[in-house]
């Protein structure tokens, strides 16, 4: 029988991510405070659904994929949400990126109603959101995991248990730290092109082949030239990854120089309008400070 899904949170990414499960052929229950976005879910063939405790009730895995711990918090283990229906043996599988001290805190809530939670939270951004080639990390039970992998399969082509529960969250802080420094470290480069008045395109071209090559280059170079920053990744919400970030690593005892660096160059872009552009826009940072703006020539 098909997976009965429920999934909560249609943003950027959770949108398109509930949509290829359809595609895939699971029946999904859908629900959000965004309207448009659930009635482009039912017109695809969803169910909308009025609350999360009604998602409780009716789905056996139940995705959260939403802006922050609070938010999971609240649609999670608030009054009317997905633990007061769910029933035992009820998969939970948040693949939200937030703090592993809250994922481990609501899985062991869960646990008390005999309801397993894995934290999965993604990669690769709208792009691949929309294409179904997400990297995803996981964190929880093996036996849990084998239970519901193809559901995070119809969602992501990389697809990893990194260990226990909080294993995947932290993963993905890690993985923020090494895109968002690439990009800052990217602008930084970029910018001092633009300043020296070389063709930054034509530099970009010239060593993206070699050692300095990579994704996070490839996917932001033609966007920043175009002066495309709509989000696929907010700095608003990255900056909120890289909070978690710093508090958890404080926690362990893990000093991070640059990261807290890179947070402060978000504080600054947040306080200068930038909070809704995507993580690209980093570079608007160090355009400020050389006073130049890199684009096509």
């Amino acid at each position: 029988m098909t997976k009965k899904i429920g999934f909560i949170g249609l943003g950027i990414m959770g949108k398109p991510m509930a949509l290829n499960l359809l595609s895939k052929g699971f029946q999904v229950t859908v629900n959000d405070l965004n309207k448009e976005a659930v009635q482009t879910l039912v017109d695809s063939g969803a169910v909308a659904s009025e609350s999360q405790k009604m998602i409780g009730e009716s789905c056996e895995v139940i995705i959260t994929m939403l802006p922050a711990s609070h938010h999971v918090k609240q649609v999670v283990l608030g009054d009317n949400g997905v633990l007061s229906g769910a029933k035992q043996g009820t998969v939970v599988i948040d693949m939200s990126s937030i703090s592993p001290v809250v994922s481990k805190e609501i899985a062991a809530e869960a646990a008390k109603k005999g309801v397993e939670m894995l934290d999965a939270p993604v990669s690769g951004g709208e792009p691949k959101a929309i294409d179904g080639t997400l990297a995803i990390m996981v964190g929880g039970k093996e036996e849990v995991y084998e239970q519901v992998k193809d559901v995070l399969h119809a969602m992501g082509s990389d697809v990893t248990l990194v260990g226990g529960n909080g294993s995947g969250t932290t993963a993905k802080l890690a993985n923020q730290v090494i895109v968002n420094l690439n990009i800052a470290a990217m602008s930084e480069a970029l910018v001092l092109a633009a300043k020296a008045g070389i063709d930054v395109e034509k530099m970009y071209q010239a060593i993206r082949g070699g050692l300095a090559g990579s994704a996070v280059l490839d996917a932001k170079v033609p966007l920043i030239l175009d002066r495309n920053f709509v989000a696929g990744g907010r700095i608003d919400i990255n900056l909120k990854d890289i909070t978690n970030v710093m508090e958890t690593a404080h926690d362990i005892g893990v000093p991070m120089p640059l990261s807290s660096q890179l947070l402060e160059i978000f504080h600054a872009l947040k306080v200068d309008g930038k909070a809704a552009d995507d993580h690209g826009g980093i570079v608007q940072y160090f355009e400020k400070l050389a006073n130049v703006e890199v684009r096509r020539a």
